[in-house]
């Protein structure tokens, strides 16, 4: 395994009572924005509860910078859950709070700071992220994307390594989305932080990630790992093609090679 993997997922059966994904495997290096993408249905939120320690997978293993999410000591997981911030689609701020207090309990519930240091440090975190005159705000003041914003201030209260984003471009209008974008790139080029995105938005999917790996829900499998430009121009299967090309669903099937042109392309799976 590399030395800059910060997160591993070995052999991961995702799911609940029964398997939505099989046997999935792969890292995300230090630094990078790495998106994980497929169409509805696939499996995308369901293996990212798993990765942040929501559910258990039905098989398999996952690690954060080395520490075990489920199957370790209390402490492991408990080591590997302090180095990750989380957003989700809707933003999930407390509607009684203000922003800044939305932003102060991460640090109420997991430090020492005194009252006057936490409200610094949560000032500082909405500056980062262009709320900082909306500190005194309710989550219902604000539009959709300032919800994003302020729940990514939220994330990074702690400093955290990695940076997850559940849809963040979600019901956002184009301006508004590419904005988010930027802010993401902004913070992984200003906090060296890692950021891990689930999205099916293709506009954000190109302006933002590093490395994509792509879900599929007729074979439970992954079924692509590249660059976006690289499944765009080089699909190792139809239903890569299919996705980047915004074909109407028409069951492509994820075996039957789409480019013969790019001969040397490897799956995933096999690369594995």
């Amino acid at each position: 395994m590399p030395e800059d993997t910060v997160i591993a997922v070995e052999h991961v059966d995702a799911g609940y009572d029964t398997p939505v994904l099989e046997s999935v495997s792969f890292t995300v290096r230090k630094g990078e924005v790495f998106v994980i993408l497929g169409g509805s249905g696939c499996g995308k939120s369901t293996l990212l509860k798993h990765i942040i320690g929501l559910n258990p997978p039905l098989g398999g293993e996952i690690r954060i910078m080395g520490d075990r999410i489920f199957g370790g000591a209390p402490a492991e997981r408990e080591r590997a859950m302090r180095r990750f911030g989380v957003t989700y689609q809707s933003g999930a701020l407390f509607g009684s709070m203000t922003l800044l207090e939305n932003v102060c309990l991460p640090l109420e519930s997991f430090t020492d700071l005194p009252h006057d240091a936490r409200y610094l440090v949560a000032e500082m975190k909405l500056e980062q992220v262009g709320l900082k005159e909306y500190a005194s705000y309710f989550p219902s003041d604000l539009s959709g994307g300032m919800k994003k914003r302020a729940a990514i201030a939220r994330a990074m209260a702690l400093d955290p390594a990695i940076l997850f984003l559940d849809e963040p471009s979600a019901g956002l209008d184009p301006v508004t989305s590419a904005g988010l974008d930027r802010l993401i790139l902004r913070l992984r080029d200003t906090q060296g932080v890692t950021v891990v995105m689930v999205t099916h938005e293709l506009a954000s999917i190109f302006a933002v990630a590093d490395r994509c790996i792509m879900l599929d829900k007729k074979t439970r499998s992954l079924i692509a790992e590249g660059s976006p430009a690289r499944l765009r121009d080089c699909p190792p299967n139809a239903a890569v093609q299919a996705f980047f090309n915004r074909e109407a669903e028409t069951a492509p099937d994820p075996q039957r090679p789409a480019s013969p042109s790019c001969p040397n392309l490897v799956s995933p799976k096999e690369s594995l």
